[in-house]
C-alpha cells in the first residue's frame, strides 16, 4: 500500500507550485515591465465611472504613455488626488506652463463642472509631474468588467478563486 505523500505525488504537488509560481512572477514582470517602458506606475487602468461618457464607458480598458514632457489641452490624462488611491480619467480644459512645472484643469466630459472638487482641500490645479499617471493613448472597450465584477462583489472573488482549486484539483493525476 501506497502512502498518501509517495515520491511521484510531492513531486506533481511541487511541479504545481512552481507553475502557479512562474505565471505569477510573468505576470508581475510583464506589468512591471510595462510600467517601465510608459513610465507610469499603472500603466493600464479600466474605467469606473460614467463621467467620460462618450468617449469612454464604464469597464474600458485605458492604456497609458506617460513619456510625453507635457500634456495639452482636450488630452484625457489619468491622475491620482491626493489621499485617494482612486485612479480619475479626465480631460483637460486648461493648461498652465512655466519652465519648471506644468498645471492642469480636468474635467469629465460628462460631468457638468471641472473637477476643482475632487483636488484635495485647497488644490486648484493639476500637477502634472506629481499628480498624473498618464495620458490615454488606447482603449478595449468591455473588458475591464470582469475587474469590477470582482472588486464591487467579494462573492464573485471568491467564486473564481474557488472554481481555480476545483479546477486544479479536479486536473491532478
Amino acid at each position: 500500500m501506497l502512502s498518501p505523500l509517495s515520491g511521484s505525488r510531492i513531486r506533481q504537488t511541487l511541479l504545481n507550485a512552481l507553475n502557479f509560481s512562474l505565471v505569477l512572477t510573468t505576470a508581475y514582470m510583464f506589468w512591471k515591465g510595462l510600467s517601465i517602458v510608459t513610465d507610469s506606475p499603472s500603466p493600464i487602468v479600466v474605467v469606473l465611472s460614467g463621467s467620460m461618457e462618450p468617449a469612454f464607458q464604464r469597464g474600458d480598458i485605458l492604456f497609458l504613455w506617460n513619456r510625453d514632457s507635457h500634456v495639452k489641452v482636450g488630452d484625457i490624462v489619468v491622475y491620482n488626488v491626493k489621499g485617494r488611491n482612486i485612479p480619475i480619467v479626465h480631460r483637460v480644459m486648461r493648461n498652465h506652463v512655466s519652465s519648471s512645472q506644468q498645471l492642469l484643469l480636468t474635467k469629465g466630459d460628462n460631468n457638468a463642472l471641472d473637477d476643482v472638487d475632487l483636488y484635495a482641500y485647497k488644490q486648484y490645479y493639476l500637477n502634472r509631474e506629481q499628480e498624473v499617471i498618464g495620458a490615454v493613448k488606447g482603449y478595449v472597450p468591455w473588458i475591464g468588467y470582469v475587474t469590477i465584477l470582482l472588486s464591487e462583489n467579494p462573492w464573485a472573488k471568491y467564486a473564481l478563486l474557488g472554481g481555480m482549486g476545483l479546477l486544479a484539483m479536479v486536473q491532478r493525476e
